[in-house]
């Protein structure tokens, strides 16, 4: 398997790059719409959800080769829903995330309280759920103002995760070598 990884390292850096690609966009265009990101954030998908699919149909993915096929294959459909409904796409995905941030801060909130007879700083923990719950409601009442600050917090993590991802490549490029 480490073999097959070495000879596919170029499958990382793709990913790597689109990802990087991705995020500078979100941040060169911060006044562009959240449904010019939606179709955008497709593409990556698309591009993605190819590169995993050929990764584990080459044969050389080992035994994990339906978990690869598989998030290739989700990463196509929602691509392919996301070209097919980008308006409703792109309120849903802010309204979505909202409720994500509110649910989340609710539960760590509960988190923090049951924390404090455990820790010190508890408090913390608590600070972070309040701070979910201000931000998905900010994000509900200003959805444009919400879909940028959106925007800049996947462009954030695209190019962190597409730097993590060149790493990787360079690492199992170097494999090839040892």
């Amino acid at each position: 398997m480490l073999e097959a990884l070495s000879r596919r390292w170029w499958v990382f850096l793709l990913r790597g790059i689109a990802g990087i690609v991705l995020g500078i966009l979100a941040f060169a265009w911060p006044g562009i719409t959240l449904l010019s990101f939606v179709i955008v954030f497709a593409a990556y998908l698309l591009v993605d959800g190819v590169f995993a699919v050929i990764a584990a149909l080459s044969g050389e993915a080992g035994s994990r080769w339906g978990l690869l096929l598989f998030e290739g294959i989700l990463a196509i459909v929602v691509a392919i829903l996301l070209w097919a409904y980008p308006g409703m796409s792109a309120i849903f995905f802010i309204y979505f995330f909202a409720a994500w941030a509110i649910v989340s801060g609710i539960a760590e909130i509960v988190f923090g309280v049951q924390l404090r007879d455990v820790i010190t700083n508890e408090w913390l923990y608590v600070l972070g759920g309040i701070v979910s719950i201000i931000f998905g409601i900010w994000v509900m009442r200003e959805p444009l103002s919400g879909g940028v600050a959106i925007v800049w917090i996947m462009g954030s993590y695209a190019i962190a995760f597409g730097i993590i991802q060149l790493i990787l490549a360079f690492r199992v490029r170097s494999l090839k070598a040892a």
